[in-house]
């Protein structure tokens, strides 16, 4: 009786399920724990300095063309990679309406302004290229010609940020049918300019073939925008 009454007390004092809860519960703390650790040492990966391209982009689309670069900048890139041959090529779209509210070019000289600015800023060595084709050569326009705020652009280039800026190209540009073309009007960027304007194009011109304004990939005036870009990217600073 003695002995089988200390036995079933031996059973009851050997706790065998506790400690694994305890021991699992201690685990997951540690696991994370790890994690948030493995965390905080990722963390200065998403600072990291950003991968800087050769050349930019800075491209404003046509009227009522798709959000992008548009047709007739993916020409121009497409155009340009095989003659800057090893140098990489970013793009960046004009974030602005293009739409039949001319008023907004405003805001879309505002965007890439910044952009280039942000540029410059991060990656001082790439060469940038502003573009712009019909409305979006208005869009350049403003951004190269005012060195003040007004009609909707708030966010003019600082004189610091210009030489980053090495060619500019438009196509198509509205102020050239009224004998004002950028080459003309932006002291600071005019001599790095190419303004082309296509055979007959209504918009830049006082002819009247409208078809000459949605052909400039075909016209060879394309070609000529990214010699020029060639051109001045591939010179020493």
């Amino acid at each position: 009786m003695s002995v089988g009454s200390t036995t079933r007390r031996t059973r009851r004092a050997i706790p065998a399920k506790p400690p694994r809860i305890r021991i699992g519960t201690a685990a997951v703390a540690s696991a994370i724990a790890s994690l948030a650790a493995l965390s905080t040492l990722g963390a200065p990966a998403a600072t990291a300095a950003p991968k800087c391209s050769d050349i930019e982009l800075v491209f404003a689309r046509g009227t009522d063309e798709p959000p992008g670069i548009g047709r007739v900048g993916q020409s121009l890139v497409d155009t340009l990679q095989p003659m800057v041959k090893v140098m990489t090529i970013g793009t960046y779209a004009v974030d602005y309406p293009a739409s039949y509210d001319f008023l907004a070019v405003g805001g879309g000289a505002t965007d890439a302004s910044k952009r280039v600015q942000t540029t410059a800023t991060k990656c001082p060595d790439t060469k940038i290229v502003l573009g712009g084709y019909s409305q979006g050569a208005a869009v350049v326009d403003v951004v190269t010609t005012s060195p003040i705020a007004g009609l909707g652009y708030t966010a003019p280039l600082p004189a610091a940020v210009v030489p980053h800026v090495a060619a500019v190209v438009v196509f198509g540009n509205p102020s050239a049918r009224i004998g004002q073309p950028l080459t003309r009007m932006s002291p600071d960027f005019g001599g790095r300019t190419a303004d082309l304007c296509n055979k007959a194009d209504p918009i830049c011109s006082l002819g009247r073939d409208f078809n000459a304004h949605v052909r400039y990939p075909e016209s060879g005036l394309v070609k000529l925008a990214a010699q020029w870009i060639t051109k001045h990217v591939q010179q020493r600073d």
